[in-house]
């Protein structure tokens, strides 16, 4: 076989010209393979949304997507919540005639308190915010250098903070719902669990391995974010360069500590700061009516 045929083409699918720089070429393949991550995202994060429009459209008998659409968006901006967050809510909750939960039907309470975050003197009801502190936290206490926080969201897990993780390893696992990766077994079974080597460890299937692997990650340790009755509702996860020979107890404490707490802050935020995202929302759609 020829150097020439086995180049990859290019966006245009043409060859590159015999003797191309290999400095260019690999830019190409980097350039394709992001391009193909950003369509992998979407197409991941499109129907929730959509289904999203589709409730909205039909609740308050809007005349088009783009009008729904609006409404998720606004009380997106708003309400400083993302709009794959805010979507999976308008799907989840009931709705009543008079809205979804009005602020003068729940009980007001401040957000629960984060000691050890670096955000408890900050801003303590901004997700973004609490979820990268959290993160930060299981780094620190694992000693990793690479990490993911997941929400779970319509029966699935969705990556919403990461530090250190290449884009492949990000797009990749955007959204989890399948049982063959650590995040998703320490979901199934609301524990903590440690992967001492990803290379021979028989939880990952055999791409999800290569992705993990590729990203520099040897081992990885997940820990469920769980509210008041244990159910988790999120997941903290580490990457280690090296395979793990596991954790001390201290740690592992820790870790269950940081869960719980997290955990209970994100109840609280889907309580408080989401239903009023919703409450504003379906006053704003039932405004002119």
């Amino acid at each position: 076989m020829s150097q020439e045929s086995q180049l990859p083409p290019t966006a245009d699918g043409r060859l590159p010209e015999p003797g191309a720089d290999s400095a260019d070429l690999h830019r190409e393949i980097v350039r394709l393979r992001d391009h193909n991550a950003d369509l992998q995202e979407r197409l991941h994060a499109h129907p929730a949304i959509s289904l999203a429009q589709g409730v909205l459209m039909e609740r308050y008998r809007l005349p088009a997507p783009e009008a729904s659409f609006t409404l998720l968006r606004e009380a997106s901006q708003r309400f400083n919540i993302k709009l794959h967050t805010l979507a999976d809510a308008v799907v989840r909750t009931p709705h009543r005639p008079d809205g979804p939960a009005r602020p003068a039907d729940r009980a007001r309470t401040p957000p629960p308190p984060l000691p050890g975050l670096r955000t408890a003197g900050a801003d303590r009801t901004h997700q973004g915010e609490v979820l990268s502190a959290a993160l930060h936290r299981v780094l620190d206490i694992t000693g990793a250098g690479m990490g993911n926080v997941q929400l779970a969201e319509g029966g699935r897990l969705r990556m919403v903070r990461h530090s250190g993780l290449d884009r492949e390893f990000t797009s990749f696992f955007a959204f989890v719902d399948s049982p063959t990766t650590s995040c998703a077994q320490a979901a199934e079974h609301r524990r903590q669990v440690t992967v001492r080597d990803v290379a021979t460890a028989d939880v990952f299937d055999e791409g999800s391995r290569h992705v993990i692997l590729r990203a520099g990650s040897r081992a990885c340790h997940s820990v469920p974010l769980v509210n008041r009755a244990g159910v988790p509702i999120g997941m903290a996860s580490s990457h280690h360069e090296r395979p793990l020979p596991g954790f001390t107890k201290a740690q592992l404490q820790a870790l269950e500590a940081t869960g719980l707490m997290v955990g209970r802050w994100l109840s609280w935020h889907r309580h408080t700061v989401v239903l009023d995202a919703l409450d504003h929302l379906h006053t704003t759609a039932t405004a002119d009516r």
